[in-house]
């Protein structure tokens, strides 16, 4: 269960990301794509400035002969020098 503090500190949905400052975090996109990385500032548009992060893209797709799906996952990662 959350303390007290910890409640009172989030009152709206941009105070849970500023929690998150300096923590990694996991960045769900359009297109089965997701970001991991460190996030190091954000603004009210919710644009972020992430750092070491790593892109994972998931493709489904039906095998013609066996209508069987196969999932592909691909991963790139992008590290700062910071």
């Amino acid at each position: 269960m959350a303390s007290a503090e910890e409640e009172i500190a989030v009152k709206e949905p941009l105070d849970l990301i500023r929690l998150s400052l300096d923590e990694r975090i996991y960045v769900k996109l359009r297109s089965d794509r997701e970001l991991r990385g460190k996030l190091h500032a954000y603004d009210q548009h919710l644009n972020m400035i992430l750092g070491d992060v790593e892109e994972v893209v998931t493709t489904v797709e039906i095998d013609d002969e066996t209508y069987e799906e196969i999932v592909r996952v691909s991963s790139f990662a992008f590290f700062s020098n910071s």
